[in-house]
């Protein structure tokens, strides 16, 4: 699927051993940066099918230009506390490899906490 390898590794370790359907249609999409509207139901892989591109397009970008500092670079939005968790867990796992920073900003929670690590620099934040 033309992942990096440390996502591969990461993946590998993480027992994935082939793409879901909608992370095979899904994520050479996305890698090329192109909308990706896709619909499946639950524990299909549809997070790993979004996140996955966006952490390789992050690191690709990463590469090419002068890194800034302070800047986010990606907003997840999520419903819910739970799923902007699981969001994550899943970037933490799938990017554990790769200078990839990530941060939670939720209700009920310190938002000068959260504020504070949002200004630092962030690459993603899930919201």
């Amino acid at each position: 699927m033309q992942l990096l390898p440390e996502i591969v590794k990461a993946l590998q370790e993480e027992g994935y051993t082939e793409p879901t359907p909608i992370q095979e249609k899904a994520i050479p999409i996305a890698l090329k940066k192109k909308d990706v509207l896709g619909v499946a139901q639950s524990g299909t892989g549809k997070t790993a099918a979004f996140v996955l591109p966006i952490i390789q397009n992050l690191v690709q970008e990463k590469q090419e230009q002068k890194e800034q500092q302070n800047v986010l670079r990606c907003l997840i939005v999520v419903p819910t506390r739970e799923l902007a968790s699981q969001v994550a867990k899943n970037i933490s796992h799938y990017a554990r490899y790769l200078n990839i920073t990530q941060t939670i900003a939720v209700g009920g929670f310190s938002a000068k906490e959260q504020s504070t690590r949002i200004q630092k620099g962030v690459d993603i934040l899930i919201a």
